[in-house]
Order: C-alpha cells, then structure tokens, then sequence
C-alpha cells in the first residue's frame, strides 16, 4: 500500500493548473476556500463548486489546508465563542461534501516565515530562506516592535545593525513584503496592521496560548468525531519564537501535550518534515515513531541549517532531514493502519522554465514535480525491501 499523493493547490487563480497537476502524478487535491475571511462560515455551495472543478479534472480533494482560526479564537477574546460555532460548522458542510481530513494552525498573527524568498542556490534554481539576521532587522528597524532587541543574541544584533545601515528604503520595504507574505491569494498585512495585531498578544504568554488552543479543540473534536473529520494540526515553521510572540507547536512535548490534552479521535497532527526540520532538537523518525496514528497527513520536505539556525529549503532528498528514516517510520505506521496516509512534496525550488514565470514562492511546479517523483522512487525502494504491499 503506497501513501495518497496529493498536491497543494490555491484555486482558480494559482499559476499551476488543475490540468498541469494532472500530469504530475498527483492523485488528490489539498485546498482551501481562501476567497472566504479568516472565521467566516465555508458554505456548503461554495465547497460544493471547488469540489466538482477539482472532480472534473479527474482528481479528488483529499485535504483542506488550511480552515483558518480568526485571531479571536486564538486570543480568546472579543467574539470568539461566535468564531468557534462557525468553525464547526464549516466542519460539518465539509464533511456533508465528503472531506474529512483538515488542516489547521495556531500560529499567532503570522503564518510561516522567511526572509527571502529567492535565494540562489549553486545550479541556479530559487529557494525560500529564514535569516535570523534579516529577521532581527525587520523586528528592530522596519516593524520598531517594542523591546525586540531584547529577544535576540549580541552577534544578531550587531549584524542586524550592520545590514540595516547598508540597507535602502526599497530593500527594506521588500525585506517586509517577504516576512509578512502569508499564504497565496490572501490578503497581505501592513506594517500598522501587524502592530495593531501584536498588540492583542501582549499580556497572552506560553501558557496561555497552549489553554487557548485546547479549549478550542474541547470546542470543536466532538464535532469532528460526529462527523468523522479528522483534524490535523501543522508546526509552528519556523519552530521558534518570532516577533515576541510565543509557539506551541513546535517539538514532540508540543504535540504529547496537544494529543494527550484532548484525547479525541479526530485530534491529530500534520507531520511536516520542514517545518520541524528547521530545529536543531527534533529528531524527526522518533517523533513520527511517537505520533504513531495520530499522523492524519504529511508534508515532505527538506532543510539545510548553519550554526546560527539560519536555514535554507533544500532538495527533498538532501538537506538534514533523513528523508528515508522518516519515510520509513510513515509507511510502517501505515502498514497499521491498513489505509493510506496522504501526504504531498512540500514546497520546491523554482526552478527550468518556472524561473521565467511568475510563481507563488515555494509552490511552482517543477521544483515540486521533482520532488514528487524522488519521494515517489523513495518510497517505492522502502516498500520492496520491507516486503511491504
């Protein structure tokens, strides 16, 4: 039994086509209705249409990613009981379509983050870059975030210092564009709008984010269960600290702690190799082995890391991540299962003919392709000599 190949689309108006998609190999669909506002309800016509486009092509969609929590939910304030009911909801008219895995995060304010999002690698193709350095400059010079200085090494500070003083007004306002591009075809923040939403996490810590969040899932598991929805949350990425706002999914202790608070059948993780990737402290195969069935998805991906913790996307098969224990360890727990996991190659470089056209960043086609088909070869080498079927 192979795992689902699936591929990560952003709707009608990604670069990469549902016809072009078609041709990779890929045999599901993972998307999002991210014409709809953060929180608002998913109605069951809208899933209905983006369902029967992706069906018409002769795919299927396997995975939603992402149904996004309102920041309200995540600082438990304001509306956020309101919030919380048209989550279920939505999970409800997804499962009435015949979805039934999604996937969320609970990073607050900022979704992923790099500070570079075509970095040349040596055969030319374009990676996507995290710079601690870049991102002390941003945190310090661009956003004047209040005591962020504090929160970083001397030695970042000192190049942080030295990069904004040769730094020009247009470098600095992409260097912004970048840490705050947030996900395809949503809309992007502004410097005074991400203020205005650090503010809100001011008096929220560790603590009382991690409360947040099981409260949240005690809200919405016993619907996901009723309606056979499996939830799959996704790493902080990076797995650290930014902005002076606290992560809580970040390591095993992280998701022991989530997994085990609300014990619920549908509460589950997205595995995502890049993401954890990025730490020096996870040790990937052992976390998969620990998850066990609680994996309900799975992102493959590579990154490469120097000693400050800067790190770049590498090829799928290279950087630090044991590609081969990992995928070892997802096809075992598979073979438990007796159902096959889905999982999609996660991010690519740009790359051949991409590097002429206009791209989401991490998200063109060859770059992905590639990586598909080495994951594909992979696994196939690990099914053979396990004996597996």
């Amino acid at each position: 039994m192979k795992l689902r190949q699936t591929w990560r689309w952003f709707g009608p108006s990604d670069p990469v086509t549902l016809d072009d998609i078609l041709q990779t190999g890929a045999e599901g669909i993972v998307t999002a209705l991210h014409h709809v506002p953060h929180g608002e309800l998913w109605t069951v016509d809208d899933i209905r249409k983006r369902k029967e486009l992706i069906m018409s092509k002769g795919l299927t969609w396997d995975v939603v990613e992402s149904v996004t929590i309102h920041e309200e939910i995540k600082t438990r304030s304001g509306r956020y009981q309101h919030w919380i009911e048209l989550y279920k909801q939505t999970l409800r008219n997804l499962a009435e379509c015949g979805i039934n895995i999604v996937t969320y995060n609970f990073m607050p304010v900022n979704d992923w983050t790099r500070t570079n999002l075509d970095l040349t690698m040596k055969d030319g193709s374009k990676a996507l870059y995290f710079n601690w350095y870049d991102m002390a400059l941003f945190d310090i010079y661009i956003l004047e975030r209040p005591g962020a200085a504090d929160d970083y090494p001397a030695e970042v500070l000192a190049e942080a210092e030295k990069r904004f003083k040769q730094s020009t007004k247009e470098s600095r306002e992409n260097l912004a564009n970048i840490v705050m591009f947030g996900i395809p075809g949503e809309k992007k923040a502004s410097i005074p709008e991400m203020r205005q939403k650090l503010a809100l996490y001011r008096d929220i810590d560790r603590n009382a984010l991690r409360e947040n969040l099981v409260y949240f899932l005690s809200q919405i598991t016993p619907v996901a269960d009723e309606v056979g929805i499996k939830l799959a949350i996704h790493p902080d990425d990076p797995p650290y600290d930014i902005l002076g706002l606290p992560r809580i999914v970040r390591n095993m202790d992280d998701y022991a702690y989530i997994l085990s608070s609300v014990p619920a059948a549908s509460n589950g993780a997205c595995f995502c190799t890049g993401s954890l990737g990025a730490s020096f402290d996870n040790d990937l195969p052992d976390m998969a082995r620990k998850m066990g069935n609680k994996i309900h998805f799975v992102h493959l991906r590579n990154v490469k890391k120097d000693a400050a913790g800067n790190f770049y996307e590498d090829d799928h098969l290279g950087g630090d991540v044991d590609m081969y224990a990992v995928m070892t360890e997802i096809l075992r727990i598979q073979q438990g299962l007796g159902s096959s996991i889905p999982f999609r190659p996660d991010h690519g470089h740009q790359m051949l003919d991409d590097l002429k056209k206009s791209t989401n960043p991490g998200y063109s086609c060859i770059g992905r392709l590639r990586g598909l088909a080495e994951l594909r070869g992979l696994e196939l080498g690990i099914v053979k000599a396990n004996g597996w079927n």
